[in-house]
């Protein structure tokens, strides 16, 4: 994309949002590797270097469960240390402004809601490593909580309800998508007037079927990130630029 057709898309798209009233944000892991998350599915990503541990085997086998821990232990210190970028805050600027009416992400680390957008509007496909849950029960606490006080030797950290299986709230390989998180995304690309998608390469199912569904039912799609997506093609603006470049051209 030439320069002069990036500007004359620039000016489109920030006349885009003047226009809309009801945008929806979708974000994927692009939007947050630079505030220093590690991207799990990309080459040389956390995926490369560790060999996922399924559902299953996370509840049926201990020493799988121990690593599982193990994994998510290495990487609390970046998660919860993360700061929120310009594309988080870019979000949370449209929220104020009144235009931004939902935030669905594939994304597991918080950010968006210490961006400051409220909880009831983000929905979390993937869940969240801000809070751990009982298995059983359904009892949860925050990760903080459990991670402070995380002694692995003495074994994983079990439900202090009901000593059932304590694990991050996250949805993992081999584990279903909730249906409400599925039919919030969906509502929300049914009745959404410009989606923009910020660092998701758009290959993830379900997931990715989402702004197939917005644009399908008259909403225009904004596509920010570094590499090609399968709905390039068919979207209304697209920008293969880094998150941070995207915000500074958009505001000047």
């Amino acid at each position: 994309m030439s320069n002069i057709n990036t500007n004359e898309q620039i000016i489109a798209f920030k006349s885009a949002i003047d226009r809309s009233k009801k945008i929806v944000g979708f974000t994927g892991a692009g939007i947050s590797t630079e505030s220093g998350i590690p991207d799990y599915r990309s080459k040389g990503g956390i995926w490369d270097k560790f060999q996922p541990v399924y559902f299953e085997e996370f509840v049926s086998d201990e020493k799988k469960r121990i690593l599982y821990w193990q994994r998510k232990q290495e990487l609390w210190d970046d998660l919860s240390n993360a700061s929120t970028n310009k594309g988080h805050m870019f979000f949370k600027h449209l929220y104020d402004e009144g235009k931004l009416v939902g935030l669905i992400t594939q994304n597991i680390d918080g950010l968006h809601e210490k961006s400051g957008l409220p909880k009831d509007i983000i929905v979390n496909l993937h869940g969240t490593n801000l809070e751990v849950v009982c298995l059983d029960c359904g009892f949860t606490i925050s990760s903080e909580k459990v991670f402070d006080n995380l002694d692995l030797k003495q074994g994983v950290p079990l439900c202090p309800k009901c000593e059932g299986l304590l694990k991050p709230n996250t949805i993992s390989f081999g584990q279903q998508l909730r249906g409400e998180d599925l039919d919030k995304a969906n509502n929300l690309a049914l009745s959404c007037d410009l989606m923009i998608v910020v660092g998701s390469t758009l290959v993830v199912q379900p997931a990715s079927s989402i702004p197939s569904i917005a644009k399908e039912n008259g909403a225009l799609l904004a596509i920010v990130t570094l590499s090609e997506t399968p709905l390039d093609g068919y979207a209304d603006f697209v920008f293969h630029l880094r998150v941070e470049n995207f915000i500074n051209l958009i505001q000047t």
